[in-house]
């Protein structure tokens, strides 16, 4: 007896920019139905639009109007928007950010209900999107408001690292107010817990980087690695998390020393994804550890510089969609 195939939520992200089209490209490709059901919530309409100006052929959406009517041996679209939706094409429009709200909370809703097992979603605009009923500053702090989770984690995963971050989507002027023991230690434990449970891995290795520039040199450019930093790697090594550091950023990455590590915690945002974008920007995923649901996403942004011109690459938002997979068979063994 054949094991169920896994049902794919997969968000339209901005209708604007590249979603459409990594989507399309990905599903296009008929392996896709060997692995899951994908369920596109978006608009029919839009995706048509998409299709004829990038003369995709040979390919079309089972359109439905729930997951329970879903051909497993196709790739499926629910409309979330209505008919008369405008594509502006590399735009950032107020319809562009509602439409992908739109879909992101009907795609949500399914989850919940389990009528969906995992969430893949394609960019947003994270201006655009942001409305009385989305203030966050991305997908990542929406999904934990919802699930009502204390901490989550940013994981960037990839075959070359994974890495995630103290703090996310904040400004880098708050960074260092934002550094704390306590805060470190629980996205360690988050981390931790991820390694084992999603990847499999037994006892994982976790670099932690500094915040300052050679992580303080003993509190001459600093002193959060001594009085915060340090503390959660102690607290985390208690807890039995082999979590060893600080580590200066520049050199851990410029010797390629994150090969030596199953996961690296970089304290701020751009620290450690100008280095994971930089090794495997095609190939990299962000994964939202820390929820009880699966969710990824490709790790690039709208792109909306290169709309419909047949430049986009599938690729992150295919490993994004394997990703998914692999973690929900994964927690369900």
């Amino acid at each position: 007896m054949s094991e169920k195939k896994i049902v794919v939520g997969i968000t339209q992200g901005d209708i604007n920019g590249i979603g459409y089209e990594i989507i399309l490209k990905c599903l296009s490709d008929p392996r896709i139905n060997e692995i899951c059901t994908p369920i596109v919530y978006g608009s029919s309409k839009v995706a048509s639009y998409h299709r004829k100006a990038l003369n995709i052929e040979n390919f079309s959406f089972n359109q439905i109007r729930s997951p329970r009517e879903a051909n497993p041996k196709r790739a499926n679209i629910i409309n979330c928007t209505g008919a008369e939706i405008k594509v502006d094409p590399g735009k950032s429009t107020p319809e562009g950010g509602k439409a992908a709200f739109d879909a992101l909370q009907y795609a949500v809703n399914a989850l919940y209900k389990g009528e969906i097992d995992v969430l893949v979603t394609a960019p947003i605009n994270k201006q655009n999107i942001q409305s009385k009923d989305f203030n966050f500053a991305g997908h990542t702090e929406y999904l934990q408001q919802k699930y009502k989770a204390e901490q989550v984690l940013m994981f960037m995963v990839s075959d070359v690292m994974r890495v995630g971050v103290v703090t996310g989507h904040i400004p880098v002027s708050q960074v260092a107010a934002n550094i704390k023991a306590h805060k470190i230690l629980q996205k360690l434990r988050i981390m931790n817990r991820s390694l084992i449970e999603d990847f499999g891995i037994s006892l994982p290795r976790i670099a932690v980087l500094g915040l300052n520039p050679h992580s303080g040199e003993n509190g001459l450019i600093g002193r959060e690695e001594s009085e915060e930093i340090i503390p959660a790697i102690k607290g985390a090594r208690d807890e039995k998390i082999m979590a060893l550091g600080p580590y200066s950023a520049d050199g851990f990455f410029g010797a390629g020393n994150y090969s030596k590590f199953d996961a690296v915690l970089a304290m701020y945002h751009d620290q450690g994804l100008i280095p994971f974008k930089s090794l495997t920007f095609k190939n990299g995923v962000n994964f939202t550890a820390g929820l009880p649901i699966v969710r990824t996403s490709p790790a690039h942004g709208t792109a909306y510089d290169i709309v419909d011109k047949n430049l986009a690459s599938p690729d992150s938002f295919r490993k994004a969609l394997y990703l998914a997979c692999n973690i929900f068979r994964k927690r369900n063994e």
